[in-house]
């Protein structure tokens, strides 16, 4: 992966972008100040860069039958690359799994979670539970979400941001 040198263009574009993975390429390279095909041609770089790695849509999980979005603290047995690294697979394999981050502190996992109902997180809670080298889980079930944004803050104007002019 070539990682490109950003300027406030390319912060500009990648800040657009985040806000609205379905902006046109018209209208990306206008807010840019550029053309349509320089602007084009920085996403593609961007994107072999590695500073996008896709476009998703955002779903609403209520409306797709997920009434339930939980956290789970989850402390394992060992910290060796083996213990780790099998947990992982194992979680990673259950699409009710949304992220999982490993952690410092108290815990070694937190994994966020969604379920059809109480019943459904209560499986796989007790299927967590169950999983190789787990020692201890926590649960935490949101009951409101205020904020829920992706991404990084960019300010294409933070002189701090701009790697080249």
């Amino acid at each position: 992966m070539r990682r490109v040198k950003l300027d406030r263009i390319d912060l500009k574009i990648l800040q657009d972008l985040q806000e609205d993975g379905r902006i046109t390429n018209v209208e990306l390279a206008k807010r840019a100040g550029i053309s349509a095909p320089p602007c084009l041609r920085r996403v593609r770089a961007l994107e072999e860069a590695g500073y996008i790695k896709g476009y998703h849509a955002d779903l609403d999980t209520e409306a797709l039958g997920y009434e339930v979005v939980f956290f789970a603290l989850v402390g394992l047995t060992g910290q060796s690359e083996t213990v780790l690294n099998e947990f992982q697979e194992h979680v990673n394999a259950w699409p009710e799994v949304r992220e999982c981050n490993m952690a410092r502190g108290q815990h070694d996992f937190v994994l966020k979670l969604v379920a059809r109902n109480t019943s459904h997180e209560n499986d796989l809670t007790s299927s967590l539970t169950a999983a190789p080298h787990v020692s201890t889980v926590q649960t935490l079930q949101v009951i409101r979400q205020s904020k829920n944004q992706s991404g990084v803050p960019i300010d294409p104007a933070d002189p701090a941001f701009v790697v080249e002019e």
